[in-house]
């Protein structure tokens, strides 16, 4: 196309800008969010990934990792030893701590350590010293989470078990974990010499037992990974291993996933961008058809015509992906507030030139995409025009071919790009074919209640009413344009908060009158009544008590688990083949609990031969397990043999043990057991009070405080809501800026209307309501139309993802309502100010120089 490089296009494209500043600044303003979005996530993605490698070592903190829930046996330790380097031990485990200061209790995480571990990285604490004195003055370190929460410092005392150890430091960092593990479970260190002094480490503890090495030479890993996979064989027994690869491998796809899904949350906002210009220059090209007939009549080709307003198409769109890098390589470093808590590294934030070459190139590209459509019906435009009013849009001037091939080409735009972004085709084919229901579903609710609204508006309200109604209906109008992008801001929106309020009404059990909100574990048998007696005595209702006995599977149906763990044509669930399974018995079912098949036998003799067990229904389907099927448990060293007698399916969301084999009573009341009590408490006064007396009387029984389980879980999903929602923000945003344009770029559309309301005698107070209304009803259906989408989809994900039953929260909707028509409103009054402050006279003479 050689008019596109000629020296007279490109003056000819000067010219009709500098008149044009305006109305071309909103074509650029468009697309700069959307490219801001996608700069500063990819720099962001690409300065983690960056760390990561950099830093990989200290994400494990040594070399390699061997992990075991028992301690090491001799020949496992035997080959660890014969491994050499330097090497250092963690006993790890969950552990109540007391603190007799103020007499605060917490669920915490127990780390006796020994050795100099981590050998890459730091530990760090306050005062800085303290990760190493701890090991020598019989100190502890507690996570700086748990001192702020209960208002204690460095100095105060820690009972953990039997022991009373005085805070040694403050833990702020620990290498390779995220700060949002302390949520969780505050982490506790102390020395691994007094770990028996504590009397914390009893038979059923759930402990793992962890060894890191530093290895001087360049170390291969694969045959110390070989000879542990045929130690873990020989020995019957599960090794954990991780190396640095593996460590950096997970964490770097982990972050990757991460990188993806916030680069197409930005990627919707670059859409809603394209969208925007697509608006703007049909607007914009609809009012040069006269210009452009004009310059046919002179002589210039339909090309030469074309070529100025495509000059101007990709230069503005340079532009403006220009504007929006810049912003983007600045908004990169706000990212790291929004997530440090779930990264665990601190972001090495860098200048990356790939994401601002890429972001070059998709505005500039998405720009020129969504401009196509109106620029080759100006190519169609008759020099007649210069004569004759075009009374519709410029784009029925195409056939319905080109229109579907402008069509592919944006989609196919799309699907490039997020398969780019995503590394998968697959991904980018199902987000592309996601936006386009999406897209669609959007125009077709906002073209809908349009039809609604206009039909069924009263005609008997005051005229300003059905004026600012009317103005939605105006010759190429841009409403179902706005609604669609400031309805899918609200979509992405309200969804989030619909789907955060639905989990969190479900995870809420605690509220309810009779519902436990606290329990107690790592009970020993000899400590089983006097702990009944305590609660007794504290008048509380023992809900409750319940024997756990840990086992493995051995064998199914005849063959060993690591035979059908091997067998790639296996269907069977590898994490049930090799799970602990934490099981109790019974002589009957409880409330909790459903027969779906089989028959439930609540008594067995084991001598008489197998003994049969309920199975359930979640493990029955990975197993896949069916009634008779024969099942071998190695119960700590002893075999059991079973066969599935029932299934049944199992409340899981009961505040309560919940098992998914369930033995007979008769056959495992001999075998080492812990006991697990659940109980109610009023108030959270008698629940420290309680806790306090357990910790006192059994220091190694922890204890679950419901209530406080339930505030973690909602602080850990309000940080993740806030970093999506800052993301869905871009979407609103880029919403009202298009909102913005339209208002901008239909300015001689409502000056016109506007001089021939004033000149008919309307007072500058009605040509106001009349504007106001007109956006008022905008930012009300563009709120309705994400709403109803939002509805339906929080519907559907809680039936089929989350199996919860959907009621919406109407503050939500309200709120959500309330700020997006507030935002149209002020919006588009701001943008209309010169329309209603200047007399008719003014107006005009502005408009026509």
């Amino acid at each position: 196309m050689s008019s596109f490089f000629s020296s007279w296009s490109w003056k000819m494209a000067w010219r009709d800008a500098r008149s044009n500043k305006k109305r071309l600044f909103v074509y650029i303003s468009a697309i700069i969010i959307g490219v801001a979005a996608q700069v500063a996530i990819t720099s962001f993605r690409d300065s983690l990934n960056s760390t990561i490698n950099n830093q990989s070592k200290e994400l494990l903190g040594a070399d390699l990792e061997i992990e075991t829930e028992q301690p090491f046996p001799d020949t496992l330790r035997s080959y660890a030893e014969a491994l050499g380097g330097e090497q250092a031990t963690i006993t790890e485990f969950p552990s109540m701590v007391f603190f007799p200061g103020n007499g605060a209790t917490r669920l915490s995480n127990v780390r006796a350590l020994e050795g100099n571990f981590p050998f890459y990285g730091t530990l760090e604490t306050r005062p800085s010293d303290a990760a190493q004195q701890f090991k020598t003055d019989h100190s502890a370190l507690v996570d700086q989470t748990l001192l702020t929460q209960f208002g204690l410092s460095v100095g105060d005392s820690v009972k953990i078990g039997e022991v009373t150890f005085p805070i040694g430091g403050a833990i702020t960092k620990v290498p390779g974990e995220a700060a949002a593990t302390s949520l969780v479970g505050p982490r506790v260190f102390i020395p691994q010499a007094l770990l028996d002094s504590t009397r914390l480490v009893q038979r059923g503890s759930r402990i793992e037992y962890k060894r890191y090495f530093k290895f001087d030479d360049n170390r291969d890993m694969e045959p110390i990974e070989a000879k542990l996979d045929s130690l873990e064989d020989h020995l019957r027994i599960d090794i954990d291993y991780e190396t640095v690869e593996e460590r950096r491998e997970e964490i770097g796809e982990a972050v990757g996933n991460l990188g993806k899904f916030l680069n197409l949350v930005g990627f919707i906002a670059l859409l809603l961008g394209g969208i925007g210009v697509a608006s703007s220059i049909h607007v914009y090209i609809n009012q040069k058809i006269s210009t452009a007939s004009v310059l046919r009549c002179f002589g210039a080709s339909s090309d030469q015509t074309m070529s100025i307003f495509l000059i101007q198409a990709v230069v503005l769109g340079f532009l403006g992906a220009l504007a929006g890098t810049l912003l983007g390589v600045g908004m990169q470093y706000l990212l790291p507030a929004l997530v440090s808590d779930f990264l665990p590294v601190d972001v090495e934030l860098t200048i990356s030139w790939l994401s601002i070459g890429l972001g070059l190139f998709t505005g500039t590209g998405v720009a020129l995409a969504f401009a196509l459509m109106p620029l080759l019906a100006l190519r169609k435009a008759s020099p007649l025009y210069a004569l004759r009013t075009l009374e519709e849009s410029i784009t029925s001037l195409l056939s319905h071919n080109v229109k579907f091939l402008i069509y592919a080409v944006i989609v196919l735009t799309v699907f490039g790009y997020a398969t780019l972004l995503t590394e998968s085709w697959r991904v980018g084919g199902l987000f592309t074919l996601g936006m386009v229901a999406a897209f669609g579903l959007l125009l077709l609710v906002a073209r809908l209640l349009m039809k609604l609204v206009k039909r069924y508006f009263p005609s008997h309200w005051p005229y300003v009413w059905r004026q600012g109604l009317a103005n939605l209906y105006r010759p190429n109008n841009q409403t179902a344009t706005l609604m669609l992008s400031l309805g899918l801001g609200m979509l992405l929106v309200s969804t989030l908060y619909f789907s955060q309020d639905m989990l969190m009404e479900e995870l809420d059990f605690a509220t309810r009158d009779d519902a436990p909100n606290l329990i107690f574990f790592d009970i020993q048998p000899d400590q089983n009544e006097g702990l009944i007696q305590l609660l007794e005595e504290e008048g509380l209702p023992i809900l409750q008590n319940v024997p756990m006995v840990t086992m493995r599977l051995d064998s199914l149906r005849g063959r060993s688990t690591r035979a059908i763990a091997d067998d790639t044509t296996s269907e069977v669930r590898g994490w049930a083949l090799q799970r602990e399974y934490r099981s109790t018995y019974r002589d009957s079912l409880v409330n909790s609990e459903t027969l779906l098949k089989g028959e439930w036998t609540g008594k067995a003799d084991p001598s008489q031969g197998a003994v049969p067990v309920s199975a359930a229904q979640e493990i029955a389907e990975d197993l896949e397990l069916e009634i008779g099927d024969s099942l071998t448990f190695d119960v700590q060293g002893v075999p059991v043999q079973a066969y599935v007698g029932s299934i049944r399916e199992v409340d899981f969301r009961r505040v309560q043990p919940n098992f998914f084999m369930l033995f007979p009573a008769g056959v495992l009341e001999q075998a080492p057991q812990i006991f697990v009590t659940v109980t109610r408490t009023p108030n959270r006064e008698v629940t420290a009070g309680t806790q306090q007396a357990v910790v006192r009387d059994y220091p190694n029984v922890s204890a679950i405080d419901v209530s406080r389980i339930l505030e973690t879980i909602n602080r850990f999903i309000d940080d993740i809501s806030f970093a999506i929602q800052f993301m869905a923000l871009f979407s609103i945003l880029t919403g009202l800026i298009v909102l913005a344009s339209s208002v901008a770029t239909s300015h001689f559309q409502r000056v016109r209307e506007s001089v021939l309301l004033r000149t008919m005698g309307a007072s500058k107070k009605q040509i106001i309501s009349i504007l106001s209304v007109e956006y008022l009803f905008l930012g009300l259906l563009s709120a309705l139309t994400g709403l109803i989408l939002s509805l339906s989809a929080s519907w559907l994900l809680g039936y089929f993802y989350f199996d919860i039953i959907f009621v919406p929260n109407v503050w939500v909707i309200i709120i959500g309502t309330v700020l997006i028509t507030g935002l149209t409103i002020f919006i588009g009054m701001l943008n209309s100010r010169s329309i209603y402050r200047r007399t008719p006279l003014e107006v005009l003479r502005t408009e026509t120089t």
